[in-house]
């Protein structure tokens, strides 16, 4: 069984958490303050600790299958167990609800390099959930009203970033049209000309998130996060929050961060063939070269709603507050608003119809 990480006020000792509207840890119960900075020490031995992984045993009714994959850890408060996958890093104990972190996840090896701390809280993510209903014409009056959220969590996501640099060359064939006509005929002529690019592109802090359990759409639809506010990996960051542990790696996750480079490189020497009225790609060659990365933790927050049976998820950008999720469609609205056009035009028809007569 693996001891957990509880970061206590030296003032009152109550549970510290991150606050991420002051950027410090805060107690809630005499509301002192500290600079996460002040916890250094607390992080000293995560090089060498390993994780002790441990599984519910069948006396407490557990079977085989369900505790595979399992991890159990001890809450230093309460004395109580905190259950959870082989990639949970930061939860909360379900007894005494302290904020607890899974040493083990982040140690040697699995230690991130930086983290992007949280910036916006739970009532932010609320908020822009109420904001991400307005204005939507299509959306069910109803599901506004009986919308209830099922779980709203911070989670800080792991996420791979990747340095690279594009060598690249392009051939493009562009064309130029020209139309007139004279008293007899229309003439077009069209000349081909052949364009020819080459340069260098240099990359920084492209992401591929490392869950297997986070959609990569979803993860790319927040971006972007601003790297420039990142700080050096501390566990203090994590209190208060969920946090997963990589569980997909660097080398796994490479093949989408170079499709990312190389799609974000036709595209910067594409805007470079300017003036012509049809550009076509004849040929292409991208080598990147000095490749590497560095593991980050993101900060995102995660929630989950029903309504009329069916699930959704939302997610909102922990640092700017951008905010994804799909919305049902009322069926009936649409179609009327489908027939309201369709009748619109074709009473404006036939009036410049009439009129044209």
């Amino acid at each position: 069984m693996a001891d957990l990480i509880e970061y206590k006020c030296p003032s009152c000792g109550g549970k510290l958490e991150f606050n991420s509207a002051a950027q410090k840890m805060k107690c809630p119960f005499c509301l002192s303050e500290f600079d996460p900075a002040d916890f250094l020490n607390s992080d000293d031995t995560l090089s060498e600790q390993q994780e002790l992984p441990a599984s519910p045993d069948a006396e407490n009714g557990w079977t085989p299958s369900e505790t595979e994959g399992l991890h159990v850890y001890q809450c230093q408060s309460c004395g109580g167990e905190v259950i959870g996958d082989e990639t949970l890093g930061a939860s909360k104990c379900p007894y005494c609800d302290n904020p607890v972190i899974m040493t083990g996840q982040f140690s040697g090896g699995l230690k991130p390099d930086i983290v992007i701390p949280f910036k916006l809280d739970k009532e932010a993510a609320k908020k822009a959930l109420l904001q991400h209903m307005e204005g939507k014409p299509l959306l069910p009056k109803i599901f506004k009203s009986e919308n209830h959220i099922d779980e709203i969590k911070g989670v800080y996501v792991p996420v791979w970033l990747f340095d690279a640099q594009a060598d690249a060359a392009f051939r493009y064939q562009g064309k130029k049209i020209r139309r007139w006509t004279d008293q007899q005929y229309s003439y077009t002529e069209t000349s081909v000309f052949s364009v020819d690019r080459a340069g260098t592109i240099t990359f920084q802090n492209v992401p591929v998130d490392g869950s297997g359990k986070m959609d990569n759409t979803l993860m790319e639809s927040l971006e972007p996060f601003d790297c420039k506010a990142a700080v050096p990996f501390q566990t203090a960051y994590l209190s208060g929050y969920m946090a997963d542990r990589y569980d997909v790696d660097e080398q796994a996750s490479l093949p989408r961060a170079t499709e990312r480079m190389k799609q974000s490189t036709r595209q910067e020497f594409a805007k470079t063939v300017q003036g012509y009225d049809a550009v076509n790609t004849e040929h292409e060659h991208i080598e990147l070269t000095d490749a590497k990365a560095r593991y980050a933790l993101y900060p995102v927050w995660l929630l989950n709603t029903s309504w009329n049976g069916t699930k959704y998820t939302f997610a909102m950008n922990g640092q700017t507050g951008k905010f994804v999720g799909n919305l049902p469609s009322d069926k009936g609205k649409a179609w009327a608003i489908f027939f309201a056009v369709t009748a619109a035009v074709t009473v404006v028809s036939y009036l410049i119809g009439m009129l044209m007569r």
